[in-house]
Parts: C-alpha cells; sequence; structure tokens
C-alpha cells in the first residue's frame, strides 16, 4: 500500500497526464463535414454528359445516380481514382477530386429524386423475381433482395441504390463483375461467377422496373 505522501506526488502527474490525453484527443477530434449542394452542382457540371444535370434516366450505358447513397458514390469515385475500379473516363473524372469534392457531388446527386423505370422483357420477369427473391438454390447464389432490400433502395453505407437502374447497366455490370473486369466487390465476384447470361439478363432487367 503507497504512503500518503507517494499518493500526493502521483496525483499532479496523473492530472498532468490525463490533461495532455484529453488534449491529443481534442486536437485529433475532426469538425463533422458538412456537404455543400451548391458546390456538388458546380462540380457536377462536368458529369452532365453521362449522368444528366439530376443523375437520372440518361443514356442506359451508364448508370443513374440519382438518389445513390452518397457514401456509394465516395467509396465509388475514391476507387476509380485509385484505380482499384477500372474506367478510363470515370479514372480522368475522379482523378481531379479532392475527397472533400467527392462528397459534395455525391450529397448533390443524393438529393434528387429518382424516376420510376420498367421492366422490357416480359418473358423473363418470372425468373428475374426469383433471383431476386430467392436466389438460385442450385448454384448458392443468395437472393438479391437480402443485401439490395426487397424494393431495391439497397442500405445507406453497406450496399447501392439499384432498384429502378438501368437494366443494360446492371447486366454489364455483373457481366463485368464475372469476368474479372469489375473487380472491387469480391462478394458480387463469386455471385456473378455462378450466374449465366440468362439468368443475368433477367435480374437485370427485373431490377429495372423496381421502386
Amino acid at each position: 500500500m503507497k504512503s500518503p505522501v507517494a499518493l500526493t506526488l502521483l496525483a499532479p502527474l496523473a492530472l498532468s497526464l490525463a490533461t495532455l490525453s484529453f488534449q491529443a484527443a481534442a486536437a485529433e477530434a475532426k469538425p463533422v463535414f458538412k456537404p455543400d449542394l451548391a458546390k456538388g452542382q458546380q462540380l457536377a457540371t462536368t458529369c452532365l454528359a453521362c449522368h444528366t444535370a439530376d443523375g437520372t434516366r440518361g443514356v442506359p450505358a451508364n448508370p443513374i445516380i440519382a438518389a445513390q447513397h452518397p457514401d456509394y458514390i465516395v467509396k465509388q469515385l475514391i476507387e476509380f481514382k485509385s484505380g482499384k475500379r477500372k474506367n478510363a473516363v470515370m479514372q480522368g473524372m475522379a482523378a481531379i477530386l479532392s475527397e472533400d469534392d467527392m462528397k459534395h457531388v455525391a450529397a448533390f446527386y443524393a438529393s434528387k429524386q429518382s424516376k420510376p423505370g420498367f421492366a422490357r422483357d416480359k418473358d423473363t420477369v418470372t425468373l428475374g423475381e426469383q433471383i431476386w427473391r430467392g436466389g438460385i438454390l442450385g448454384k448458392a447464389v443468395p437472393a438479391c433482395a437480402g443485401c439490395h432490400s426487397p424494393n431495391g433502395a439497397g442500405v445507406p453505407s453497406q450496399y447501392p441504390r439499384i432498384g429502378g437502374q438501368h437494366g443494360d447497366y446492371t447486366e454489364a455490370q455483373l457481366l463485368a463483375f464475372r469476368s474479372g473486369l469489375r473487380a472491387n466487390n469480391a462478394q458480387m465476384s463469386t455471385i456473378a461467377g455462378k450466374m449465366n447470361d440468362r439468368e443475368i439478363k433477367a435480374v437485370a432487367d427485373y431490377v429495372a422496373g423496381l421502386r
């Protein structure tokens, strides 16, 4: 047991250490980032040609990004910039953006209202719905709705919104995951790797009509 004198000597030292620890933590703390929609709109002027002014229903080869979860947009931009996700056009676009710029742009597109799409192939809707809701049991393909939610709204910070997405774009991404051309999501690469062309096309078309 320490003597009263020893305890008296140690008390100021403990207080000093606690103060230094608190100051260090305060110095490391960053202010909460607040995205600027006006700044995001200004930065997004370079995105108009492919994604339209509000990020929705442009050319089917390009994704609809209106109402997309902002964290997902930022993640993709970071991965384009680093080269983890390959696309010559997007790598060039992302290269000039800081992470704060990306957050402004993402918040701008996330603030936009998505517009409903529709499935085009009535002959594959049933198959697409089966895969979306129940997966493909014989191939251990999980139900898409398990991660992307029943209506395709996704889960913020985890899984993207894909309901209403262009069927052509969704199909192209699944094929890219299957071939290894898109390699920034191991889970999706594994899932797409078990699907044939007909299954991919069916679920992509079904997704286009979700709302």
